[in-house]
């Protein structure tokens, strides 16, 4: 896809959404407020004050004191690392939020042989309804429908029949769904970020452990086709050792977070009033992660970060929202541009960037270099040695020959975020069919959504580094597989 398409397809389909649950005939402003945002918050341990404004004191407590060492407790259980699925010849799937995000991702279930949608829940009746209609349009038995109020999410995990469970919920409801999945004895894959605070991503990884579940972040920007291509080529050594890398989720929207038709509620812009760092890390944190082999040989170990000032959000409403909007009543507290700086225990320097309140282009960075070379997204370009000597950008569409194994056998796969959506899907349900390891884990769900937590605290101490916990309990030491895998046989 060229920088134009990738750009249009990023503006119109983009991974914004990830968790969303919208709504698109909105029928009462506050409906999902009632059911499963407010709901959620109190469920998550936020206070109600921090609706108003304040910051989250339960995400502040959570996080280490400024360069504290971030000490790993007790294994509850054992490791998950390397534990492969249990082969089945059809993955039974209950979906759970069924708005922007669930709602089109059930598509792609769908799409893949060999997985059939069982239940689907959404306290918003007519969204679990529509969900259904869509499982039986494409000649599957009618699913279960879940809408009884907010905790009917909990009746689905208890199912015999399920063997996966897909959370596409505001940020807040993504932990208890969770954990709901994984004490119903179903492995869960969760949209960006698998939890807010730090006890929370701890709980996680221990009840995965204990429960002999796989808990997984679905971060699907960790396959889209530029990003496969760098982690082949940097696994290659084509890039040399690698020393730095850089990923952001760098996205214009004020519009969409004021839209009362797009996000059903105002639970993503009240994030805004909560936490000062970054608030979505996985899309620019997970690529860049698989190409350093962290948990896989190497860790993040620790993160420093500064925002800038709070403004954007404001005067977006200032110009926008009339004066009864019930917008006016929040106090945005979210640096307009959060960066962090993660150092890992190779040396390695990864940069983190998170704008969703000012307006500039779409980008998500996903820069690599190393001794050899390096590449940068937004749009793609390459230099490396000794392919390049002349000190000017290269044509990375010459590099296609190291396009993974997915996207040579699917050239065009259907749904959003150019293709990455179902490469995502397919792949988590092959393993799923075939009993392999899953690309990526628990301890990478954690990792990468630590910085949500850490960010802000760094950021409230001016920048002072906080420790990234080892989720892994030294195994990160161990080589082993990940995202750059091999094709299966079967």
């Amino acid at each position: 896809m060229n920088d134009d398409a990738r750009h249009e397809a990023a503006r119109q389909d983009d991974p914004a959404p990830a968790g969303a649950a919208g709504e698109t005939n909105r029928q009462d402003p506050s409906r999902r407020s009632v059911l499963w945002t407010t709901a959620g918050v109190a469920g998550a341990g936020l206070g109600l004050g921090s609706l108003s404004g304040g910051v989250a004191s339960a995400a502040e407590a959570s996080a280490p004191a400024a360069g504290a060492p971030a000490a790993a407790p007790a294994r509850k259980g054992r490791t998950m690392v390397d534990v492969p699925f249990e082969g089945r010849s059809t993955v039974r799937v209950g979906i759970v939020g069924l708005g922007n995000r669930g709602g089109s991702m059930i598509e792609l279930f769908l799409a893949v042989p060999g997985v059939r949608v069982v239940a689907v829940c959404d306290p918003v009746r007519e969204k679990a309804e529509q969900a259904a209609a869509k499982v039986t349009a494409a000649g599957q038995p009618a699913p279960a429908v879940y809408a009884k109020g907010e905790h009917d999410y909990e009746n689905l995990c208890r199912r015999g029949d399920i063997d996966f469970v897909y959370v596409a919920t505001p940020w807040e409801l993504h932990f208890p769904m969770a954990k709901a999945a994984m004490l119903g004895g179903k492995h869960v894959g969760v949209e960006c970020p698998v939890a807010m605070r730090l006890d929370e991503l701890w709980e996680l990884v221990d009840l995965s452990e204990r429960t002999r579940r796989h808990c997984m972040q679905l971060e699907n920007c960790c396959y889209g086709k530029n990003e496969m291509r760098v982690l082949r080529m940097a696994h290659a050594g084509l890039f040399g050792d690698l020393l730095h890398g850089a990923g952001a989720y760098n996205h214009d929207l004020r519009g969409l977070m004021f839209d009362p038709d797009y996000y059903e509620g105002p639970w993503r812009r009240l994030w805004h009033t909560r936490l000062r760092g970054d608030l979505y890390p996985n899309h620019g944190f997970g690529p860049v992660a698989n190409y350093m082999d962290v948990n896989r040989g190497d860790r993040a170990v620790s993160i420093a970060s500064f925002g800038t000032p709070a403004l954007g959000l404001a005067e977006y409403r200032k110009k926008h929202m009339p004066a009864n909007d019930p917008s006016w009543k929040e106090s945005y507290i979210s640096a307009d541009r959060t960066i962090s700086l993660i150092q890992t225990a190779k040396g390695r320097v990864i940069r983190l960037e998170h704008d969703v309140s000012t307006p500039h282009p779409y980008s998500r960075i996903n820069s690599l270099g190393g001794t050899r070379g390096v590449f940068e997204d937004y749009p793609e370009r390459i230099y490396i040695e000794p392919d390049h000597t002349d000190d000017q950008w290269a044509d990375f569409s010459a590099y296609a020959e190291w396009d993974h194994w997915l996207w040579k056998e699917h050239a065009n796969p259907p749904g959003g975020h150019g293709g990455m959506d179902y490469m995502m899907v397919f792949r988590v349900m092959q393993c799923m069919r075939l009993g392999l390891v899953p690309d990526f884990d628990v301890y990478d769900a954690a990792t990468w959504t630590a910085p949500v937590p850490l960010s802000h605290q760094s950021i409230k101490a001016k920048g002072a580094p906080q420790q990234i916990p080892d989720f892994t309990r030294g195994e990160w030491k161990k080589a082993r597989s990940g995202m750059d895998s091999e094709k299966p046989a079967g």
